[in-house]
């Protein structure tokens, strides 16, 4: 198994940089030859708009370490094991070697492009790094310069030497943030200040803000966010005590919905590989080369979840899958690989660096930050009621309130695109966004667009309100905005396969609550689509319409419905799929979901007469039961056989007693199973001895045998 990935930098925070200690001049030289060529060569030398912040005193820093370069390139130093270098000369250059090591960090942060909003928040303390950075590139030459005999300088180094002593000296008595960042700065403030007092800010300052730090589109916005989402996270996971930072972030990142809410009209391709993955991984790694990001997404979906991976790993047989979904795969007992079917000879997870390496562009194209999956502070962040300050709650309110006017302005279908584009944005975001949203009667707009004629506004409307169907007023406010019969048309009727899908998902989140489930199961329409669904349907549809289903039958009215239907055949037919399937895949998974479902149905009469009907349905049961991997789907499959045995009696019992798998299985879930699952179990076992006792039983007139078979009860 490799170790995890060290934990990164964090962004304009130096590491502590240890002097070279017991090393050579002449290796000492050479590196330093080559720290101060890459600090010479940064952006900022040639284009100073590279940086959103300091730019006057970067581009000095950036002509200092040019100096430098000439300097050192003019020295020589003795390369002789015999000859003893003075400690003095190994002390200049050695602090010379920190010092470039930290401005080349420091000069690096500031030109990342996905952080420029928070350079600028912080041009302070940059200032001050910056200051402490030259300081000691002017001690560490002031130290050097009495050793001009033993460097074997030449007359120009030496007077390089000196110039560059003065102007570090210079340049950090004198270095203050330009008077356009303080500007930039203060305007961001003065935002979020409308922000928190609940006023709409004036659109001139956020536009200043913009034109300094050059954020000209959408998606360089987005950019931003993510990199202010990455940071907010990894202050969280560190613990980080400075609440300051977290209220700041935060509202920076409200500030930057604003923004691309209000001032931007459209929203621009991002996906032509422009975003830089530094811009969200603050910290210090190489930049990966740009990938081509039309590559098919459904490409990078995990093969057991079909969700995009966010850690891929290569199994033993080549095939990549998300880490957490083979360790649960592989941890359920199945040694198989789900693809191939082949048997694993290793456990082993190979991290799959070209693969994680695309999807990370391809989230970052998307203004989506990077983070660990099993983070539970992502988890905290996504769930949370209420933000970090009140500047946040403020503009997330009033973009919630602009995108909910614009939804119901009748604007052209360009910009109810975006509208629509932008809610499904936010409504993902957490439960606050969600709560904004609906109080700003974002629903019943997104119910009426799912009539819009525009397939991407269809389709990002139903995805809106699936995201809000999470929050209890987003449910409750669709319900009351008569919106259940208007699902139940997009799940039949959508121009998209994803909106279908997702509207089904709709369903499945309206039926936690009884009262709604009843409701839905009324609508004649609304069952019997959800079978088509689940019989016709791709993958994610089938999925979404199975629990979907299991959740209506909550309702008794529901299963006579579900049944005249064709419920049970549809799920047959899923049972039958899965036992001719042999990679352990969808199929299998999508059979499990059929045999909950089909045990639901069973707890009604009419149900089990209509599962009981088809013998190979309930030889393949059998089957299943002795098969199946996990302690739920044997469960499930049980209570199903018990409810069966319960209503249709000996027909059942019979047909189950000539079939020779299932006496095994049972007993091992008398062993093994839950408590519940045990009583089934033991239950089934006893009245299949019954159902054969009686047969077998003569005459009440005719004595008993004196010797024979006894029968042992469970």
């Amino acid at each position: 198994m490799a170790p995890p990935p060290p934990r990164r930098r964090r962004m304009l925070s130096l590491p502590a940089v240890c002097p070279c200690e017991a090393i050579a001049p002449a290796p000492l030289l050479a590196s330093l030859l080559s720290l101060a060529a890459g600090v010479a060569g940064l952006p900022a030398a040639a284009d100073v708009d590279a940086l959103p912040a300091l730019r006057g005193a970067a581009s000095e820093a950036v002509r200092i370490a040019g100096l430098l370069l000439a300097f050192l390139d003019g020295i020589r130093v003795p390369d002789d094991e015999a000859e003893a270098a003075p400690a003095v000369l190994v002390l200049g250059l050695s602090e010379l070697h920190v010092a470039l090591q930290k401005l080349r960090l420091l000069l690096a942060d500031c030109a990342r492009k996905g952080a420029r909003l928070w350079v600028l928040m912080n041009a302070d303390l940059v200032a001050s790094e910056l200051r402490v950075i030259l300081g000691s590139v002017a001690t560490a030459m002031d130290v050097l310069l009495p050793a001009g005999d033993v460097i074997r300088a030449s007359p120009d180094a030496e007077e390089l030497a000196g110039l560059v002593s003065r102007h570090a000296r210079r340049a950090a008595a004198r270095l203050r943030p330009d008077p356009d960042d303080d500007r930039a700065a203060r305007a961001v403030r003065s935002v979020l200040a409308r922000f928190a007092s609940g006023a709409t800010p004036d659109a001139e300052d956020a536009r200043l803000v913009l034109d300094r730090v050059g954020l000209v589109t959408w998606s360089d916005c987005a950019e931003e966010a993510a990199f202010l989402e990455a940071e907010l996270l990894d202050r969280l996971e560190t613990g980080s005590d400075d609440d300051n930072d977290l209220v700041l972030i935060t509202g920076l990142m409200a500030f930057l919905l604003y923004c691309r809410v209000v001032l931007f009209d459209r929203i621009d391709d991002s996906g032509s590989g422009k975003v830089d993955k530094a811009a969200a991984t603050a910290g210090n790694r190489v930049t990966p080369p740009r990938f081509n990001l039309s590559v098919n997404p459904e490409a990078l979906q995990c093969p057991i979840t079909l969700e995009l991976m966010t850690d891929p790993v290569t199994v033993a047989t080549g095939q990549t899958y998300d880490r957490a979904s083979i360790k649960k795969w592989i941890k359920s007992g199945c040694r198989t690989c789900p693809v191939t079917g082949e048997r694993l000879r290793s456990a082993e997870l190979v991290p799959n660096v070209a693969a994680r390496g695309v999807i990370e562009q391809l989230l970052l194209s998307r203004g989506v930050p990077l983070h660990e999956p099993s983070s539970k502070h992502r988890y905290a962040v996504d769930k949370t009621a209420t933000p970090f300050g009140a500047a946040a709650a403020g503009g997330v309110r009033l973009s919630a309130a602009f995108l909910t006017a614009r939804l119901s302005s009748g604007a052209p279908e360009a910009q109810q695109r975006k509208a629509t584009h932008e809610a499904r944005k936010l409504s993902k975001r957490n439960v606050f966004y969600r709560a904004c949203l609906v109080e700003a009667g974002a629903v019943p707009w997104l119910l009426h667009l799912l009539s819009s004629m525009d397939a991407s506004v269809q389709d990002n409307a139903v995805a809106g309100l699936l995201n809000l169907s999470k929050h209890p007023d987003g449910r409750r406010a669709l319900v009351e905005a008569g919106g259940l019969g208007l699902i139940v048309d997009a799940v039949n009727v959508a121009a998209k396969v994803e909106a279908r899908q997702n509207a089904a998902a709709v369903l499945f989140y309206l039926s936690s609550n009884p009262e709604y489930c009843e409701e839905i199961s009324r609508i004649p329409e609304a069952i019997p689509t959800l079978v088509r669904l689940a019989r016709d349907g791709a993958y994610r549809g089938r999925k979404n319409a199975l629990v979907s289903l299991y959740g209506l039958l909550q309702c008794a009215d529901a299963h006579g419905k579900a049944v005249s239907a064709g419920a049970v055949d549809a799920l047959a037919g899923l049972m039958l799929a899965g036992r001719a399937s042999s990679t352990g895949g969808d199929d299998d998974d999508l059979a499990v979901d059929a045999v909950a479902l089909l045990a639901r149905l069973a707890e009604q009469p009419a149900g089990a007469r209509a599962v009981a009907a088809s013998s190979e349905l309930v030889t393949r049961l059998v089957d299943f039961l002795g098969e199946a991997a996990s302690r739920s789907a044997r469960e499930h499959c049980v209570a199903l056989l018990a409810s069966l045995g319960r209503h249709c009696g000996d027909k059942v019992l019979a047909l189950l007693g000539k079939l020779p798998g299932l006496t095994p299985a049972l007993y091992a879930l008398i062993a093994d199973g839950t408590p519940q699952a045990g009583k089934r179990a033991r239950w089934l076992v006893n009245e299949i001895h019954r159902h054969y006792e009686q047969r077998q039983t003569p005459a009440a007139s005719a004595p008993a045998p004196a010797t024979g078979d006894r029968v042992i009860r469970v």
